[in-house]
């Protein structure tokens, strides 16, 4: 199987998907408990089990980013080990 995307976009990927995954779970974590900072505005959402629902929506699509990037810079390694050549 020959990878879809470029090696250095691959690991990019798995990198900023961790950090988004870290800290968008944080965030839906802080919503879900209700957290004054995040919910005690005029112009805040009102509801935090909800806006933490859309919060961990985004960190599953982050996974599956995760899991795609991840697969696709191991197709990368799999191919340097075998002697391919790059002509990019």
């Amino acid at each position: 199987m020959k990878p879809v995307v470029g090696a250095m976009q691959a690991w990019s990927c798995v990198i900023i998907s961790l950090f988004a995954i870290v800290i968008l779970s944080i965030l839906g974590g802080l919503y879900r408990n209700n957290h004054h900072e995040f919910l005690g505005g005029v112009e805040d959402p009102k509801d935090g089990k909800a806006v933490a629902g859309t919060v961990f929506t985004a960190v599953i699509v982050y996974a599956v980013f995760l899991v795609f990037c991840g697969l696709q810079g191991l197709l990368h390694l799999r191919e340097n080990r075998r002697g391919a050549i790059a002509l990019s």
